[in-house]
């Protein structure tokens, strides 16, 4: 009779675990998230009175450091708007409607 090989079983978990962030540098980047929204919320909060009447439910692209914004009802081309000028810079797209958001949470 034949013997049957052993299975290893894979283990689990990271791929690479000793490339895992610090829990110091988890909550700083969080931390930079979080200000980088806020200064497009900020940008967004000042333009949405004025563009919610005419574009209601239109893509807004901001970049927070120049307060540039780039809108357009096709999402892809407001974001190919903005990378056209800022083409290395972060940036925030949301929607102009009463919350901001994009889709469903």
């Amino acid at each position: 009779m034949n013997k049957l090989p052993s299975h290893q079983t894979a283990r689990r978990g990271r791929v690479f675990p000793d490339r895992q962030l610090s829990p110091e540098e988890k909550a700083k980047r969080r931390a930079e998230s979080e200000a980088f929204a806020q200064r497009c919320r900020v940008i967004f909060e000042r333009v949405k009175p004025e563009l919610i009447k005419d574009h209601y439910d239109w893509f807004i692209v901001i970049e927070p450091d120049s307060g540039d914004y780039f809108i357009d009802a096709d999402e892809m081309v407001a974001i190919q708007k903005i990378c056209e000028k800022y083409p290395h810079t972060k940036s925030l797209i949301m929607r102009l409607n009463e919350t901001g958001t994009c889709g469903r949470i």
